[in-house]
């Protein structure tokens, strides 16, 4: 896993291909965000294959972490397959997913600019 900071309050995230190890890189993700509270995640899904339920599990406890503290989880670049196992699930509704970095820069400045007004 890579973890860049975009800015100060924004953290780009692209995680490995395969299982086990996107799980362990998502609990990695959770600590540094305890640590960090103040920031906008965005995770990059473009290697991932496929998703299990542990990951999916650490993905809602990094969503209800920056939710309590008034920050966004968005999700880019998930493949089709690992869409479907969020819709099957009913995760579609509670991510925010967009199609790459660019939109989701977007998506989290218009939020920005939605929390100003």
């Amino acid at each position: 896993m890579t973890i860049q900071n975009f800015s100060e309050n924004v953290l780009f995230v692209d995680l490995p291909a395969k299982e086990p190890h996107i799980g362990n890189q998502l609990k990695d993700l959770n600590e540094t965000v305890l640590n960090k509270s103040d920031c906008n995640v965005v995770i990059d899904f473009f290697r991932v294959e496929i998703i299990n339920s542990s990951s999916l599990g650490n993905l809602m406890i990094l969503h209800n972490l920056l939710k309590e503290h008034g920050h966004q989880l968005i999700l880019c670049s998930v493949a089709v397959m690992t869409k479907y196992i969020f819709t099957v699930t009913g995760l579609d509704k509670v991510f925010n997913f967009v199609d790459d970095r660019s939109a989701a820069v977007d998506a989290l400045q218009c939020a920005e600019q939605s929390k100003e007004k």
